[in-house]
């Protein structure tokens, strides 16, 4: 599958949503629900998901987290954030 364009807008596929770890957990403890089972996403795993909201695009996506992690390698962000959208879609977890 190819990587994300600058101009796709990722977006949870259909069928994930977002859902708490417990009944009783704090939004912290959200987890990533698809059809086949959960994700508990922390870090920035998680920074990334919660941006893809079909809203913003992988550029704009990619540009806001650069500017978080400023002393990071902009291409390392990029490469490791492309990568990290390819695994997901391959498991059907996310469109662009």
């Amino acid at each position: 599958m190819p990587p994300p364009a600058d101009a796709s807008q990722p977006r949870l596929a259909a069928g994930c949503r977002w859902g708490p770890a417990k009944s009783n957990a704090a939004d912290s403890e959200r987890m990533l629900l698809f059809p086949e089972g959960a994700i508990k996403l922390q870090g920035t795993g998680r920074l990334l998901l919660e941006r893809c909201d079909g809203q913003r695009t992988f550029g704009e996506i990619i540009a806001g987290l650069q500017k978080e992690f400023g002393k990071t390698d902009p291409e390392k962000i990029r490469a490791d954030i492309s990568t990290f959208l390819e695994q997901l879609q391959k498991k059907r977890i996310v469109d662009y």
